[in-house]
């Protein structure tokens, strides 16, 4: 089932999440639902925070951005991150323009390391440690932000805050044109 995206101004974006237990009922439901909800809105991360669930969960599928010749390892990367934590981050930073779903029609260049080391549960409750690097790190750090209750525009200059305040303020009221369903604040 395609769920709802929560978009700038709803709490549950700003809480650090609660570890998911491993007796979650439903997992492998909210599981698919999230899967679908990010294929149908034509993103490659998301995290329980976007759909409400203020759960350390994130699912990502780079599959669209596969056809990428420098990144080929991106068009088979599709997982589940449960209880993430990210031990190390290094390398030289490196902008690029990111968007995301609970901040529609936004893109801004973001600076992050090049490489993230990992640990977190499966699907299948399996404890993995991994070291990813270029656009699959990026995904996960900007993923796992979401569980540590930040968004990509707390990384980007505070004049570029500020240019984006109006945009920022039109989402959080809903006034935002998107092909998908969201929740937002209904405080005026």
């Amino acid at each position: 089932m395609v769920l709802p995206v929560y978009v700038y101004g709803m709490s549950v974006l700003r809480k650090i999440a609660q570890e998911i237990p491993e007796d979650y009922e439903e997992l492998d439901q909210l599981i698919e639902d999230m899967f679908e909800t990010m294929h149908f809105s034509d993103g490659v991360g998301l995290a329980g925070p976007q759909v409400g669930k203020s759960q350390r969960i994130f699912v990502v599928d780079t599959t669209p951005m596969g056809n990428n010749l420098e990144e080929p390892e991106l068009k088979d990367f599709r997982k589940v991150f449960l209880n993430p934590i990210i031990l190390e981050e290094w390398g030289d930073s490196w902008a690029f323009e990111e968007g995301c779903l609970s901040l529609p029609n936004i893109r801004e260049d973001v600076m992050r390391p090049s490489h993230v080391r990992i640990e977190y549960y499966d699907e299948n409750w399996s404890l993995k440690e991994e070291v990813y690097d270029g656009t699959r790190a990026r995904v996960i750090q900007h993923e796992y932000d979401h569980l540590e209750g930040k968004l990509f525009v707390d990384k980007v200059s505070p004049i570029r805050r500020k240019l984006l305040a109006a945009r920022l303020n039109a989402i959080s009221r809903g006034r935002v044109d998107c092909d998908y369903r969201i929740v937002y604040s209904k405080k005026a």
